[in-house]
């Protein structure tokens, strides 16, 4: 492999080309055995509560035909994605706790960053898109049936992972060009932007003013206008005349946007704000909520908070469960009633 010699700040290093047999170490959390077990217990509840809760959403609406609507289809499509966006980033970190396996190839590398950033920015996009059809559903009920139709529905969740994958094209494009020192370890658990400019030997500021132009406009463009629809959304709330169900609505509201303050605001922290100055142990905890926690959080959050999802759900058990065993549970509920 072809080696180099620069000279930066007046000391001599050595950095290589990249080519497909190059390798990263990912330091992951913790040197300690004992303590990544339990990070790879908790780690490993969470991923499954995270592809079963949103495997559950999927097919509860699939078979339900009173949850094929709009506001279902784009919750489905938000299941898929984490599904997709949790198994970007969690089954490597698990291998990295419990095996030690922390060694990912350069094109593996890329490829990891790739799609945890199309999912990243597509997630942020069909925020968004649940935000504004949460608002006409409230805010303009006469029009929503009209404008929000099947092919509308479509077209926004189309046009969401478009978005993201050109977006996730961008950064990993430009890494992929950098040039990296002979130190290849990335003290993260996974290919992230900021570790990986960390081990670069050439001129950054190109592709970091960039990635930083990017990330403001991708996370601040969505995040506002999500804030907007919500803001009109509390403000009709506000004129409805039952108390009960403007209690409920603001139930709804409020866990929804504790979800998009928590995944804008750990990203923004991470990819905008100046973080240099932070640890990065401290840039691992924060990682941690927008690739683990957040997809977890959000099959209950949004759905499985959701009466008619609840509901569906039943059905479906009850579907596949034994004839005997409804009728014994039927007998019970009905002994019960007259006790």
């Amino acid at each position: 492999m072809p080696t180099f010699a620069v000279s930066v700040n007046g000391c001599a290093m050595q950095f290589t080309n990249q080519t497909s047999g190059s390798y990263f170490t990912i330091l992951g959390f913790l040197s300690d055995s004992e303590a990544n077990i339990y990070l790879f217990i908790a780690f490993l509840l969470i991923f499954l509560v995270t592809v079963t809760g949103n495997l559950i959403i999927m097919t509860a609406v699939a078979m339900d035909q009173s949850l094929h609507t709009p506001m279902y289809f784009f919750l489905t499509s938000l299941s898929f994605l984490e599904i997709w966006y949790t198994m970007t980033i969690v089954p490597k970190l698990l291998a990295n706790l419990l095996l030690k396996s922390n060694t990912i190839s350069f094109p593996g590398c890329m490829t990891q960053l790739f799609f945890f950033v199309t999912f990243g920015a597509t997630e942020c996009y069909l925020l968004l898109v649940m935000a504004y059809d949460l608002y006409m559903a409230i805010c303009k009920p006469l029009y929503y049936s009209s404008l929000m139709d099947t092919s509308t529905s479509f077209q926004l969740v189309a046009g969401s992972w478009v978005t993201g994958v050109l977006t996730g094209l961008i950064p990993a494009l430009l890494i992929a060009q950098l040039d990296f020192c002979e130190s290849r370890q990335v003290n993260h658990f996974f290919c992230d932007i900021p570790p990986l400019l960390e081990l670069s030997c050439g001129d950054i500021y190109p592709t970091e003013i960039s990635i930083f132009i990017l990330s403001l406009v991708v996370l601040f463009s969505s995040l506002l206008l999500t804030l907007v629809s919500y803001l009109f959304i509390v403000i009709s709330v506000f004129h409805i005349k039952s108390n009960n169900s403007r209690r409920r609505t603001f139930s709804t509201c409020g866990a929804h946007l504790t979800v998009v303050l928590i995944y804008y605001g750990t990203m923004i922290f991470m990819y905008v704000g100046p973080h240099s100055n932070y640890s990065s142990d401290l840039k691992k905890f924060v990682s941690v909520f927008y690739t683990v926690i957040t997809p977890g959080l959000n099959p209950i959050i949004y759905s499985l908070r959701n009466k008619e999802v609840k509901v569906s759900v039943k059905k479906i058990v009850q579907r596949f469960l034994p004839s005997d065993f409804n009728q014994q549970r039927f007998s019970m509920q009905k002994n019960l009633k007259h006790v």
